[in-house]
């Protein structure tokens, strides 16, 4: 019956055979059989645990790095849009400041009511510069002549129009030295406002990028898209100079 139960729980006949064989006493084959299948069964356990909790680990780690992974291209182009929005902007604002040369795009933020909405001027008018100094202001309906002509009188540009009936003309005064001088101050402080802005976005990028690193990404990754948010900085920084530079050349001309 020792025999038979030594069998089920996975010992080798032979192995019965020679111990019954070479031991005296059947309590001293119980108690050294007990004894063996004791140490096995331990060692056997302690292995299982180990490669049980290593599995574990590996899976929770694998988990939650995917889970957190940065998508650099996207974070990288997210990164940019701000940056060319803070780009049009400045472009946009400096465009509707006078230079004493006629510029249409003074009228942009102009808005006439027009059958109960408000739209912009070039809605309604056809609007030309045919001169340097003159902008011309053409409606394509008779009823709008008046409607416009209040609305550019009510604005803050600055100039009386002239209405004869056919076209309404806006005349571009010349600019004084210290007209020009503060103008060139007033860019100045524009398009330093979006460099500012430029820089707030590259921080945002950065921040995100150095948040990855801890969270999984790798360091080499993390390194080059570092410095390719830093080129496209550069790279908006440089177009924010040359629209400066284009823009007061236009108000320091006579």
């Amino acid at each position: 019956q020792f025999a038979l139960s030594l069998q089920k729980i996975g010992c080798g006949s032979a192995k019965i055979a020679s111990k019954l064989a070479s031991l005296r006493s059947p309590c001293t084959i119980f108690a050294e059989n007990r004894l063996w299948f004791g140490i096995k069964f331990k060692q056997a356990w302690l292995s299982a645990l180990s490669l049980h909790n290593s599995s574990r680990t590996t899976h929770v780690t694998f988990t939650t790095n995917t889970d957190n992974m940065l998508d650099v291209k996207k974070c990288l182009s997210d990164s940019e849009e701000k940056m060319d929005m803070s780009v049009m902007h400045l472009e946009d604002t400096l465009a509707q400041i006078r230079a004493g040369k006629a510029n249409v795009h003074i009228l942009d933020d102009l808005r006439v009511n027009s059958y109960g909405s408000m739209v912009p001027i070039n809605n309604v008018a056809a609007i030309t510069t045919p001169d340097s100094r003159t902008i011309a202001i053409k409606p394509w309906e008779k009823n709008m002549f008046p409607v416009i002509e209040k609305a550019i009188i009510d604005s803050t540009i600055g100039i009386m129009p002239e209405n004869n009936g056919e076209v309404i003309r806006l005349g571009i005064p010349p600019l004084t030295e210290d007209r020009r001088k503060q103008l060139t101050k007033q860019c100045a402080k524009e398009a330093e406002e979006a460099k500012v802005a430029i820089r707030n976005a590259r921080r945002e990028g950065i921040d995100k990028l150095k948040k990855a690193l801890k969270d999984g990404l790798p360091e080499d990754v993390e390194k080059d898209a570092e410095a390719n948010l830093q080129k496209i900085h550069d790279k908006k920084v440089k177009s924010i100079e040359e629209i400066l530079a284009t823009k007061n050349k236009e108000i320091m001309t006579v």
